[in-house]
């Protein structure tokens, strides 16, 4: 009975330390990782420069395949203290953690494959939780509501868009014709959608006095345009009373983070959450 519970505690206090960032040890591991991605990322582009890696191809190699042992012995740790493995493992970062750590095995297979370890600037997402910030994950989170909840709203006046760019792109297609670059009316489309987002690429520009002041009216309207989707975004936000989420404690038993503060027990699985 005391070995099980010695082998509870010691799973517990892993998954703590490797999962929260609430502890001293858990902000520490946390950092230590970051550096290790950064370091990583870096081998990996000094690498990419010809002159740095024919000088110093063995060190650079020996660098990564450190790191890579260090990354495949957090990613096992990560599947050992927790209950449920499959939830980590077919995660969002375990997904990243498992395709950052392959590409140097894989380099024995397909040559050129450790250049994928690239992707572990994603895993540097992971700075939301050591540094407490997390509350702005909630504000984006607010965002995504807003959007979502504005949507049918923004969708109709990007419709209402793609009509107003058809009718200026034709009207410009009879005023300039194809003797000023409007060949057809699909181009003239093309024309009326940068001029109206305030791109201008200036490929293709009005000759005529007339075609002109049709292009200057187009302008000011699209700073006016993009005014509209931000009111309709703002309007929903301040209608959204979401709380902000600020633990950084993650279940042991169903993976699921983003608890609400001072939160006792997993909102997914109703699991008691680490202390």
């Amino acid at each position: 009975m005391n070995k099980t519970n010695q082998k509870k505690d010691w799973k517990e206090r892993l998954h703590e330390i490797i999962y929260e960032a609430d502890t001293k040890e858990g902000k520490l591991f946390d950092i230590i990782l970051l550096v290790a991605i950064i370091a990583s990322i870096a081998l990996v582009m000094l690498e990419s420069i010809q002159s740095i890696d024919a000088k110093y191809h063995d060190l650079l190699n020996i660098g990564e395949w450190i790191i890579t042992i260090l990354f495949t012995i957090e990613y096992i740790l990560r599947i050992i203290s927790i209950k449920k493995p499959f939830g980590y493992i077919f995660s969002f970062y375990g997904i990243i953690d498992l395709l950052s750590t392959i590409p140097k095995y894989l380099s024995f297979i397909i040559v050129g494959s450790q250049n994928l370890i690239a992707l572990r600037a994603l895993r540097l997402l992971r700075v939301f939780r050591i540094m407490k910030l997390t509350r702005y994950v909630g504000a984006s989170n607010r965002l995504i509501v807003a959007l979502k909840a504005s949507r049918a709203k923004v969708a109709v006046f990007l419709f209402f868009i793609v009509i107003l760019c058809i009718i200026l792109g034709s009207i410009m297609y009879i005023v300039e014709g194809e003797t000023n670059g409007f060949t057809n009316i699909p181009k003239s489309i093309y024309w009326a959608i940068v001029t109206l987002t305030t791109v201008g690429f200036g490929d293709i520009t009005p000759q005529t006095p007339l075609g002109q002041l049709i292009a200057s009216v187009i302008m000011i309207l699209g700073y006016a345009i993009i005014a509209i989707p931000t009111g309709i975004v703002s309007s929903e936000m301040t209608k959204s009373n979401q709380e902000l989420q600020e633990n950084t404690q993650v279940c042991s038993n169903c993976s699921k983070d983003n608890h609400k503060e001072k939160a006792k027990f997993c909102f997914n699985c109703g699991s008691l959450l680490n202390s």
